[in-house]
């Protein structure tokens, strides 16, 4: 049996799947005020646009993918993005064309959590400690 890393998180990479790449783009760069860049496909039928990464950091890397096959909505996993206050960026998610699910909570010692839902139907979080 393999024992985890307990060193580091247990996530090293994402992915959330979109059926429109540059419409899911245009969302998570307003939402997050970040930009993201096309990474080199290993096959034809799958597009990626990679978040800003540095693969030194701990934590963990992503990208929004494309593929023939594989529909974007809610499909049980949540992507929470980090945030100086996630207040900030959840007021960019319906300019954005998203909806926001729950708004800021509180989840006392672990900071604040916010619920909302991309373009492409995928419900995502934003987590910050203030």
């Amino acid at each position: 049996m393999n024992e985890i890393n307990t060193k580091a998180n247990p996530v090293g990479w994402f992915e959330i799947y979109v059926d429109d790449l540059k419409r899911a783009t245009r969302f998570y760069e307003s939402v997050l005020d970040t930009k993201l860049e096309m990474l080199p496909s290993p096959k034809d039928d799958l597009e990626l646009m990679v978040f800003p990464m540095d693969m030194t950091a701990s934590g963990a890397a992503g990208a929004l993918c494309r593929m023939d096959g594989f529909k974007s909505g809610g499909g049980g996993t949540i992507v929470y993005f980090k945030c100086d206050d996630c207040a900030t960026e959840a007021l960019r998610v319906e300019a954005a064309g998203g909806r926001l699910q729950q708004p800021k909570t509180s989840i006392g010692e672990y900071g604040f959590m916010v619920l909302a839902v991309d373009t492409e139907g995928n419900m995502f979080g934003l987590h910050s400690q203030r």
